[in-house]
């Protein structure tokens, strides 16, 4: 059983949590995920089953969309709501339209400090268990980008909002920074994942029809070849899948493949992904024949990820 399953995250488990349960509905002892969603965060997780799982670091680098509630007023040592308010401040002169011109400044690219109340890990220890002993540890700033922000409703001291960023952002501690610029401090209130991708929350499961498939039943989520839509598909010949098998390179021609440095799913059946490949170089010019025919350049494609047996 391979694929991949789009869980509607349930408040109050942690993404480990979800794995573990879909490892025990499966059987199956590789499951993973893509992208961790903080305990108090709902929505889109995508968890990886079997083979599936050698697939992640193509999915932690989609887009990520969120809607969520930022609390003015309030900062917490969590910079959520399952924090411990730390401090409060007032935010009865603080009009709308100040509170959408903060929310814009974090639109684009910028740099993010990761809280202490974190996965992340120092020395192989997670900074939430540092941050539980009452160590805090130097943290760098990390780049990100938001490529949409806005706000969707306001009724002090609560703000909605939807924003879409790249991977590594924590939204809480976008929602902390708001509420430090506007000078009343703030933290997130709840959170949705939306949509990671293309896999949004329409295509979410809860966990529930995942037990009820248990192990035998079809997994319910999407093929490997389908999870990766959002790249091309390059069908190949008998005889460049058993290259590829090998983890032999392949040329093709030009008209076959996408721009240089891109990932490709390669398939010879159109059902089964054989591989995910890489164009990693083109050959040559392209030339004419004598009777002034074109030529087409060649590419060569190198399998980065190989799912078959060798003939």
């Amino acid at each position: 059983m391979n694929g991949v399953v789009i869980v509607d995250k349930p408040k109050g488990m942690t993404s480990h949590d979800v794995v573990a349960r879909v490892r025990r509905a499966t059987r199956i002892k590789k499951v993973g995920h893509a992208g961790t969603l903080d305990p108090d965060a709902t929505g889109v997780l995508v968890v990886l089953v079997g083979k599936a799982t050698r697939l992640a670091q193509f999915f932690v680098e989609l887009e990520k969309r969120y809607r969520g509630r930022v609390v003015l007023g309030s900062s917490t040592d969590t910079q959520d709501a399952s924090g411990v308010v730390v401090s409060t401040g007032d935010t009865s002169d603080i009009s709308p339209e100040r509170i959408r011109e903060v929310f814009a400044e974090f639109e684009g690219e910028g740099e993010q400090v990761p809280p202490m109340v974190s996965a992340l890990k120092r020395d192989g220890t997670p900074l939430y268990v540092l941050a539980r002993r009452g160590e805090v540890v130097e943290r760098k700033a990390r780049p990100i980008f938001v490529s949409d922000m806005r706000v969707v409703g306001i009724e002090m001291p609560e703000v909605e909002f939807e924003l879409a960023c790249s991977r590594g952002t924590y939204v809480r501690t976008i929602a902390a920074d708001i509420g430090e610029r506007l000078g009343c401090g703030g933290h997130l209130g709840d959170l949705t994942r939306m949509a990671v991708g293309h896999f949004d929350l329409e295509s979410a499961v809860g966990l529930d029809e995942v037990d009820r498939a248990g192990p035998n039943g079809p997994l319910p989520g999407f093929s490997m070849l389908d999870a990766l839509s959002f790249m091309p598909e390059l069908r190949v010949t008998e005889a460049e899948e058993d290259a590829i098998s090998t983890g032999g390179a392949i040329e093709v021609e030009s008209e076959r493949v996408v721009p240089s440095g891109e990932f490709v799913r390669i398939t010879r059946d159109g059902e089964e992904l054989a591989a995910v490949g890489k164009l990693v170089e083109s050959e040559g010019e392209e030339s004419e024949t004598s009777d002034g025919a074109s030529l087409p350049r060649r590419r060569r494609i190198r399998p980065v990820r190989v799912f078959i047996e060798p003939f």
